[in-house]
């Protein structure tokens, strides 16, 4: 049995799955316990239990550590280290870390595992999708909301899995005939369809933020809005190479001053920051982001719990007076050896006040989008003015570029120091921008492992090669 055939198998019941999930943040969710006998007809014909559905998938998000490979918000981890920004500790005995980190993984060693877990996500999407489509129940403003997160979220999944794996299988529904022999389909064919749905949860989804019970405004940006839908596709606008498209949704977003502006360095990554568009709620008991977690290292230094540290081609990549190094990047110093963590997020001590939210999409990520889309329409003056917006709160003087050719490179460095550490942006800049062999073969050399272009593309699943007939593997592989 394949991989889709045995996770819609595995879903069949999936609402009563996704609401125990669900029930689980009560901060999240905020409505009373629900019925005690849910199955997929009833599940839908309840506000309470309907918004307990997607509730659940928000939980399933979060509640991983990321260090769990696969899991979604490991994306912050795992891509950089198969890029440049991370150093992985020597002494670490993990098998799939050093095949991350060395660019050697293969179908024995991993990175098929965002591919097993990916696609979970998708179908529990596709399920509240289809549930919430044929409703006659709910509350109508309840149903559209739900329904443009619902889209949202598959649009977000597929953006990951598509530019990790390349080609893949494009599954719309919960039928399990036709999800268990679907083949590959081209990269174009799935930015279509996630443009489709995020172009529909920008009309289906509210403007301001809503709170767990579906119809109530909030200062927690935890559930996706019509400015989450429109920052995503911006970036899949720049991605798929329609620039003007790109920049105008950015310029929305950007104009939209009464819900979001840059924040000073120290306060970006805070809950409910104003540069936020999307966080994670942490919910996991005790804790602040599960990225503080993994990445504030202690005094004795890396190890098999904590074994990742900045890399030194990073490190060194930062300007002399960027006040990034000194707001974000943090360092202890063990037996002579300085080693260098991210600290975007500061707490990672238990019990602490919960005053960070794990920030999935922000503000000015919607600049460098900018910044890149007028580049490449050759309007230089603007895409200089966005570009040095992000300096400027960096302490750093304006760009002295000034061509397009100069300013793109510019971008791209600015987007590794700026973003580095997050959802795994630079692994995903290299090969968009086709420079993913000529900054790869150095630094997997330094790593002690051999580049070869192939390994842009992490390996689909062997079982899913091996029972599906219609499937078939990324070269090299």
């Amino acid at each position: 049995m394949n991989l889709l055939n045995k996770i819609q198998h595995r879903y069949t019941l999936l609402a009563s799955l996704l609401l125990l999930h669900g029930t689980s943040c009560k901060k999240l969710v905020e409505v009373n316990p629900p019925i005690t006998s849910i199955n997929s007809e009833n599940v839908w014909s309840s506000d309470a239990t309907a918004i307990s559905v997607l509730t659940g998938i928000y939980t399933d998000i979060s509640r991983w550590g990321i260090l769990s490979i696969g899991r979604i918000t490991s994306l912050s981890v795992f891509p950089g280290l198969s890029a440049d920004e991370f150093t992985l500790f020597e002494g670490s005995p993990n098998q799939a870390y050093n095949a991350y980190f060395k660019n050697s993984l293969s179908t024995s060693t991993g990175g098929y595992e965002y591919w097993s877990n990916i696609y979970p996500l998708i179908f529990k999407c596709n399920t509240a999708i289809e549930g919430l489509s044929s409703s006659t129940s709910l509350s109508p403003a309840i149903r559209q909301q739900l329904l443009g997160e619902a889209k949202f979220l598959r649009a977000f999944f597929y953006f990951y899995l598509l530019n990790l794996y390349g080609d893949a299988p494009l599954a719309l529904t919960s039928d399990y005939t036709e999800n268990s022999t679907l083949s590959r389909v081209p990269k174009s064919q799935l930015y279509q369809q996630i443009t489709l749905d995020l172009t529909d949860a920008q009309n289906l989804l509210a403007d301001g933020y809503i709170s767990g019970d579906g119809i109530s405004t909030t200062e927690e940006r935890v559930r996706p809005n019509k400015w989450a839908a429109t920052a995503l596709l911006a970036r899949v606008f720049l991605y798929t190479g329609e620039y003007a498209k790109a920049e105008l949704q950015a310029t929305d977003l950007i104009n939209n001053t009464s819900q979001y502006g840059l924040e000073s360095l120290d306060n970006v990554f805070l809950k409910n920051s104003k540069e936020a568009i999307w966080q994670l709620q942490p919910v996991n008991t005790g804790r602040n982001t599960e990225e503080g977690w993994a990445f504030i290292l202690p005094s004795t230094g890396p190890n098999n719990s904590r074994p990742l540290y900045l890399s030194t081609s990073l490190l060194q990549n930062f300007e002399v007076d960027d006040q990034r190094l000194a707001s974000w990047v943090n360092s202890i110093t063990v037996n002579g050896n300085i080693f260098h963590y991210p600290y975007k997020y500061k707490s990672a001590v238990l019990n602490d006040p919960v005053t960070e939210y794990s920030t999935v999409l922000r503000l000015a990520e919607q600049y460098l989008i900018r910044s890149e889309a007028r580049a490449q329409l050759d309007k230089i003056p603007d895409s200089v003015e966005d570009l040095n917006l992000i300096r400027t709160r960096a302490g750093l003087l304006g760009t002295t570029a000034n061509t397009k050719e100069t300013i793109l490179k510019e971008i791209l460095h600015e987007k590794q120091v700026e973003l580095f550490s997050e959802w795994g942006h630079r692994w995903l800049d290299l090969k968009r921008t086709s420079m993913i062999d000529e900054i790869m073969s150095t630094e997997t050399a330094l790593k002690g492992g051999v580049w070869n272009t192939n390994w842009q593309r992490y390996p689909i699943p062997p079982t899913d090669i091996a029972t599906n007939p219609n499937m078939v593997q990324n070269e090299g592989y």
